[in-house]
């Protein structure tokens, strides 16, 4: 009967995953350390030293096809990055630069979500752009039909 020894992955998870074990955010962060709201999306990760490129050497670019698809971009990498640092928020809640740096891309990412819904429909269900008569969620055509 074959039986799993679990030991086994964990010492091959050790020595393959660099972060693996490692403190999540160090206080030593500051924004001028970061990636770029782009590189820090195609990547997962805002932060240099917790990336860690798995199986890819390089992150696949993402190019648009079109303004809308341009846009759409735009609106998720400046959210991501909104998010990502918020997480490091939680755990330091004083960082007054990353702080403002939230601040600058949570603005940018609600303005730019506004303009996506003003060209091209809403984003998510609770956008105030569904605000319509009659329904508008789904008057646009959906992507896979087009």
């Amino acid at each position: 009967m074959y039986e799993y020894d679990y030991r086994n992955n964990l010492d091959y998870y050790n020595y393959t995953n660099n972060n693996y074990n490692k403190p999540m955010y160090t206080k030593d962060e500051n924004p001028k350390s970061l990636y770029d709201p782009y590189n820090g999306f195609i990547r997962g990760n805002m932060f240099p030293n917790l990336y860690n490129s798995y199986k890819l050497s390089k992150p696949r670019d993402i190019t648009p096809n079109n303004e809308k698809e341009a846009l759409l971009l735009f609106v998720d990498s400046i959210g991501f990055a909104a998010h990502d640092i918020s997480l490091y928020l939680d755990i330091y809640s004083d960082d007054k630069d990353m702080i403002d740096l939230f601040n600058q891309y949570r603005t940018e990412a609600n303005k730019l979500m506004d303009e996506y819904q003003s060209k091209y429909g809403p984003l998510v269900i609770n956008s105030d752009a569904t605000n319509k008569i009659p329904w508008s969620w789904d008057d646009r055509p959906w992507p896979w039909e087009n």
